[in-house]
């Protein structure tokens, strides 16, 4: 599609107060931006699509003020201010004399190849900014005041209507009937789990984790900017798609990794924000809204494909609807425990064992601190057997522990519970969880030479960087007074040697073939 009059109009040098080193133009299914070298400039398209409304001056002068305040919150050094064009089509000034012709966003230009989408193709995508990502999207989260209840958003009807509005909008613009079937059987399963979850949907806003959030948080909307990560271009448009549960925003990106081929990532994403915001509670609708993002996806795709025919945007629309039905599929859910002495590579072996498994884990550590108001990187200076650590502390913590893993298997993941459970006593109270919930129960026993674990406690305690405190003195405790597995323990045990180089595809085989036996 050639780009209007007006757009290849602003594309002159004397328009602009600053230094123009060239013009590049980015077309979006709803905007142009026009990069100048140090500035960009997005104008809004003058349409109406249903669920976005551009079509008169004065709304999209008004998206582009929405979209300066939504995007200070995140990147206030990128959103500068809102430039009125006016003259004429053929002769445009920015913020000139006379009638205002259009509106556009002025922005600070970035390093273009650094959005996230773009280091993944590169194979530049780092754990550190996935785990630098997930904290500055549950720091956001945690900033943002939930909707009152005034208001309409987070009611049944406000979840409902965009989900159901996506199947009808993608139908109008199917013509194969394999993809019709599909996208019909998409739809019923999206009612049914509306039907089924609407307690827990409800529950949300009561709760309050309703909230303005990003709204269209993929790939494309992160970058590195300054060595660090920023999220960008907020949903600025309807406000009835930006006020919603943070865990709709959670699984954009956990879908898009996926799409990307990335599922890995996206469970250490998830991982990572589920374990700074404490947001257990949302696990269960996780799915329900996986699917929403993937349509969502598709049915950009679809009128990226009207504008732009022959552009391969029809099997892009293709692949979300098949992303979107895998997450209908059921799938094995075992409830795991680790085993092993403080030091014995439990947290950082069980990282990698979730990417590849998809699961979701439970720090013992953590969860600990969060009964006591504690950040994961606070000292408590409790000696064992004392304050945090005390009987009493402890029974609370494994108490908490079993209560969310129970939510997370019902949701329909694999769970796994960090903790060192040295004692029968807790590893059969997770045993008697797992058998009510009728799914396997497996143990993943990790050990090591008792001078490894010395060598690795220290290292760790001087870093400073992981939640766990335990000390020599502890590991020592432990030696002493632990229960080590019985033979009926052992039957349904993964034995993981982390003093030797460990493989984690290996291992999660081993986990699957016990899950399966135990099934």
């Amino acid at each position: 599609m050639k780009p209007p009059l007006l757009i290849m109009a602003l594309q002159n040098q004397v328009i602009y107060d600053h230094p123009v080193s060239e013009f590049t133009l980015i077309e979006t299914h709803c905007a142009w931006v026009l990069l100048t070298g140090d500035y960009a400039y997005k104008i809004k398209k003058p349409l109406n699509l249903g669920f976005l409304d551009f079509s008169t001056l004065e709304k999209r002068r008004h998206v582009c003020e929405e979209e300066i305040r939504l995007n200070r919150r995140l990147a206030d050094e990128i959103y500068l201010d809102v430039v009125a064009i006016t003259g004429s089509i053929d002769a445009p000034q920015l913020n000139g004399n006379g009638e205002v012709i259009e509106y556009a966003v002025k922005m600070r230009q970035f390093e273009t190849g650094m959005e996230f989408d773009q280091l993944i193709k590169q194979g530049k995508l780092t754990n550190r900014h996935v785990d630098q990502l997930a904290t500055r999207v549950a720091s956001f989260h945690q900033s943002l005041k939930g909707a009152s209840n005034e208001t309409p958003y987070g009611s049944m009807d406000a979840i409902r209507q965009p989900m159901l509005d996506n199947f009808s909008e993608i139908d109008a613009a199917l013509s194969d009937n394999i993809e019709r079937q599909s996208l019909a059987q998409l739809q019923q399963w999206t009612t049914d789990e509306l039907t089924r979850l609407t307690p827990m949907l409800e529950n949300r806003k009561r709760d309050g984790f309703i909230r303005e959030c990003h709204g269209d948080l993929h790939l494309a909307n992160v970058t590195r900017y300054h060595h660090q990560t920023m999220l960008f271009d907020c949903l600025e448009f309807n406000p009835k798609l930006r006020w919603i549960d943070q865990i709709s925003d959670i699984a954009f990106m956990v879908m898009d990794l996926d799409a990307h081929g990335k599922s890995d990532f996206g469970f250490r994403f998830l991982n990572a924000w589920l374990q700074q915001s404490g947001d257990y509670a949302a696990v269960p609708l996780l799915r329900l809204y996986l699917v929403y993002r993937a349509m969502v996806r598709a049915k950009v795709a679809l009128i990226q494909h009207a504008q732009h025919p022959g552009s391969g945007h029809s099997e892009q629309c293709q692949r979300y609807l098949n992303l979107a039905l895998s997450y209908t599929a059921a799938h094995a859910t075992p409830l795991m425990i680790t085993h092993g002495l403080s030091g014995s590579g439990k947290s950082c072996l069980s990282q990698l064992i979730l990417e590849q498994l998809g699961a979701i884990r439970l720090r013992s550590d953590v969860e600990r601190k969060r009964l006591h108001g504690l950040s994961a990187d606070a000292r408590s200076q409790s000696a064992v057997g004392r304050k945090l650590y005390s009987a009493t502390s402890s029974d609370a913590t494994y108490q908490r522990l079993a209560t969310i893993a129970q939510e997370i298997t019902v949701g329909g993941y694999p769970v796994i519970i960090d903790a060192t459970f040295l004692k029968q006593a807790q590893r059969q109270q997770f045993k008697a969880v797992a058998k009510g919930l009728k799914v396997p129960f497996i143990i993943l026993h990790f050990h090591a030479e008792e001078a490894l674990l010395r060598q690795w406690i220290i290292e760790r305690n001087e870093k400073r960087e992981d939640p766990s405190e335990a000390g020599i003195s502890v590991l020592e405790h432990q030696i002493r007074t632990q229960e080590p597995l019985n033979e009926d323990e052992r039957l349904n045990t993964v034995t993981i040697d982390s003093g030797k180089e460990v493989d984690i595809s290996l291992a999660c085989k081993n986990i699957t073939n016990v899950a399966r036996a135990e099934l």
